[in-house]
């Protein structure tokens, strides 16, 4: 076949040329358009470049949400405990991860102390929880991977079916004699005598040493080494809640009491001479002629502390294993010594010659009154309103033993070293 000028001219250089070349490569255009065209639109028209369409994910490729966390945290008690043991610690702990943070909170936001342990994979409350109280924890963690993790719980401790109190003295706010201790006594026997005593503290202002000394199970009074100085202002922090005082048995207090301490007044009662010699902030105030106890019923010896006081009050032997021996329904200007019944009061039975010269009462200390005890001159009267309770009254030349530390609020007729030796801290 011969070529036309033309077809030369298309013919490439240093190669076989022919029209099979020139069919095959109109035959390809086709192809090419089809294949632009299956990337187009729905009208038909093709997208640029043939990527994919304007906010469309890649060509091929389906969407995809973050993988979870691993991290398993579980909570003690759990979500929605209603009787929790408060005497058990809450603890965190998690699986597959690390706790980044644990906040446990009880019903008025504050926070409960808690550490973590060395692996961050557990937590553990240090603080002690109450009973009868809500409380919601916030957990937080990360797996191997950092993706978190959380857990939230909440939940309420139980009440102590069996529990004790303590009944103190003095009373908050009020103003007290140097000699009064703070005198504390428990409704049921105590047997964990340190948890107990550390629980309670008795601080003064200005500072002194005050330390505790239990008598017996159900009684434990604070004391400094010598009298309060006047001025002093004495608080008492019960803190027994939740503490407990026996096996099963748990304290419901958590209160503060603040007492003062008046001007000093210590009275000294010989009964040799039969006097009592008050002094007031160390200076001699009054003498006034008493009447003490008879040979077979010797008053006590000793630091007695007036713990009550009474205007008027019954008196009757039978009361203090005497039989039948008195029953004075009104006794004036009554003020108590001590517990098993030793009074200093007024005496308007016995005749006015005894007072100052005779002992011949049943162990108290009298001094000259008037039935009714309305006359403010009487000895009894001037010396009742001149005192309150906590004032001391130093018995001496009695013929009789010191009475006993415990009765009464008398625990300064023991040494120091005794006193401190009785303390379970």
């Amino acid at each position: 076949m011969d070529v036309t000028a033309a077809e030369k001219q298309d013919r490439p250089r240093g190669g076989n040329w022919s029209r099979r070349g020139v069919l095959s490569g109109l035959l390809g255009a086709p192809v090419l358009l089809v294949a632009a065209c299956s990337g187009g639109d729905k009208s038909g028209t093709p997208s640029a470049s043939g990527s994919a369409p304007a906010g469309g994910g890649a060509s091929g490729s389906p969407s995809t949400s973050p993988k979870a966390s691993v991290a398993e945290i579980t909570i003690k008690p759990a979500d929605g405990t209603t009787a929790a043991p408060f005497t058990e610690p809450v603890t965190v702990t998690v699986l597959n991860g690390t706790l980044t943070s644990v906040d446990v909170t009880d019903g008025t936001g504050k926070a409960i102390a808690g550490r973590f342990s060395d692996d961050k994979a557990g937590w553990t409350s240090t603080a002690t929880l109450s009973s009868g109280s809500r409380y919601s924890v916030a957990a937080s963690a990360v797996d191997g991977d950092q993706r978190p993790a959380d857990a939230n719980a909440s939940f309420s401790t139980a009440s102590p079916a069996n529990t004790f109190v303590g009944y103190f003295t003095p009373e908050d706010g009020t103003t007290v004699g140097v000699g009064m201790p703070v005198s504390i006594n428990f409704n049921k026997a105590i047997t964990d005598r340190k948890a107990v005593q550390q629980a309670i503290t008795v601080v003064a202002d200005p500072p002194v040493e005050v330390v505790g000394h239990w008598f017996d199970a159900t009684r434990i009074d604070f004391r400094p080494r010598e009298y309060w100085a006047k001025g002093t202002k004495v608080t008492l922090k019960l803190r027994l809640k939740d503490v407990a005082g026996a096996k099963g048995v748990y304290g419901t207090q958590s209160k503060d009491v603040t007492f003062t301490v008046g001007r000093s007044q210590v009275s000294t009662a010989d009964l040799t001479a039969d006097t009592l010699t008050v002094r007031t902030d160390g200076r001699v105030t009054a003498t006034y002629p008493v009447i003490g106890g008879a040979p077979d019923h010797r008053t006590w010896a000793g630091k007695l502390v007036i713990s009550e006081r009474y205007q008027q009050t019954r008196m009757n032997s039978s009361t203090v294993g005497l039989g039948s021996e008195y029953d004075i329904p009104d006794v004036p200007h009554a003020q108590r010594l001590t517990t098993s019944g030793t009074f200093i009061h007024g005496n308007y039975w016995s005749p006015a010659s005894q007072f100052g010269d005779a002992n011949t009462s049943h162990g108290c200390i009298a001094l000259q009154d008037v039935q009714g005890g309305n006359d403010p001159g009487t000895a009894a009267a001037e010396f009742y309103a001149s005192s309150m309770i906590g004032d001391v009254v130093e018995v001496i030349n009695s013929g009789d033993r010191t009475v006993s530390p415990a009765n009464g609020l008398n625990g300064w007729n023991m040494t120091w070293a005794d006193w401190v030796a009785g303390s379970a801290v």
